[in-house]
């Protein structure tokens, strides 16, 4: 998809250079309360399997792109089991810290970036490993090193600590 802009853009221009009080923004308690919820069941279990529930209460922010309960259906309950043994702590680690970007990245950050990249934006995700955004549509799709895509279903979900959008799939760092 072809976009109007054609500034190039670096993410941590997109971060750090947008005037203050440019988006709006509402403040509904923090992450790791959000996360604890029937939705994102999974989800919250591996935060607390991994010893990573705490970082979801600190002050960040940060931007978690949350997988639903259906979205782990593309593993299956053997590899999920196996992935929450103790001896795997470092893998569900990566797996979930691949899912954060430190900073509040709204949808509409995320679009500036798709629109200055000409249709293509990257982030650095928390675990250090970038995760790749384009336009298909009117979705924001994000796609990781391996190509397997997540689509941002529900964005926006903003907190005292950072934003929350839900994805319809499960996004994998390098090597996992």
């Amino acid at each position: 998809m072809l976009l109007a802009c054609t500034v190039t853009f670096s993410q941590t221009r997109s971060l750090t250079t947008l005037p203050a009080g440019f988006y709006f923004t509402t403040s509904t308690g923090d992450l790791k309360t959000k996360l604890n919820t029937e939705t994102h069941k999974v989800l919250f279990e591996a935060f607390e399997q991994a010893e990573l529930e705490e970082i979801l209460g600190m002050t960040g922010p940060f931007t978690v792109f949350a997988p639903t309960n259906h979205a782990f259906s593309k593993f299956s309950s053997e590899e999920l089991e196996e992935l929450f043994k103790t001896e795997n702590r470092k893998k569900l680690k990566d797996l979930l810290t691949y899912h954060m970007v430190a900073g509040n990245l709204t949808a509409s950050k995320i679009l500036l970036a798709l629109c200055r990249g000409r249709g293509k934006a990257s982030f650095t995700t928390v675990q250090g490993n970038k995760i790749f955004a384009t336009i298909q549509g009117t979705d924001i799709l994000l796609t990781d090193g391996s190509g397997n895509h997540a689509k941002i279903t529900v964005a926006d979900s903003e907190h005292s600590n950072g934003v929350i959008h839900q994805i319809d799939s499960v996004i994998l760092p390098p090597g996992l």
